[in-house]
């Protein structure tokens, strides 16, 4: 059976893709920091595949993300990437801090092509392999009081796309996924969205997603 790994795998819209590729006959490999959310995610993966590993890997760090794909592919080789791991900090530009910039930036960006650094070379060994890049509508165009996070959005992009060009005619797929907010504990720290009911399932946006991911371009608007 193929294998997926799942960064931000613990909850959310990475939860609810480690399920469908479990659904699907995948080996799932979840990470994530909080190993807490990781086991509890596992438990639920183990209802529909016996083949599931949590691997806490912290993306703003380089040596975390070696030493965790290192452990992963000594055990199992991996066919499918999703960069699903991300952070967002709203508000005014001016209010944003130090933290907030270098986190959005260190973990949206830099975590993405150190992941994808990491295991691309690992991913040109298997017959067929898939990178799918969630990026959000942020990378698509400006939002008020999402500056920095749409930066870090908008670098995604520009890095899918030119991975997509750099790997053209290779084995090796890659995707990027664009869809608005969802109801997720990716909001719990904010009050940047006041109506949260019109947020979509994370289940059904993970279902196009799944259902799309031969695509380059997976757009999904709110």
């Amino acid at each position: 059976m193929p294998t997926v790994l799942i960064t931000g795998g613990g909850t959310g819209l990475g939860k609810e893709l480690a399920l469908l590729y479990a659904k699907n006959q995948y080996n799932v490999v979840i990470t994530g920091r909080d190993t807490t959310k990781l086991a509890a995610a596992k438990e639920e993966l183990l209802h529909f595949t016996e083949n599931v590993h949590s691997v806490k890997m912290d993306v703003k760090n380089l040596a975390s993300i070696k030493q965790a794909i290192s452990e992963v592919i000594s055990k199992t080789p991996i066919d499918v990437l999703v960069n699903n791991a991300g952070v967002g900090y709203f508000g005014p530009f001016s209010d944003l801090s130090e933290h907030d910039i270098n986190e959005m930036i260190d973990t949206n960006v830099k975590g993405t092509i150190f992941t994808c650094q990491e295991l691309i070379p690992h991913l040109l060994t298997r017959p067929e392999a898939t990178i799918m890049n969630i990026i959000s509508t942020a990378g698509l165009r400006g939002k008020v009081n999402e500056s920095v996070y749409v930066a870090s959005k908008f670098a995604m992009r520009g890095f899918t796309e030119s991975l997509q060009k750099e790997y053209e005619g290779s084995s090796l797929h890659i995707s990027g996924a664009y869809m608005g907010g969802m109801s997720t504990p990716f909001w719990d720290e904010t009050d940047h969205i006041k109506d949260r009911s019109r947020l979509k399932d994370p289940a059904i946006v993970a279902e196009e997603i799944y259902n799309r991911q031969q695509e380059l371009e997976i757009v999904i608007e709110s």
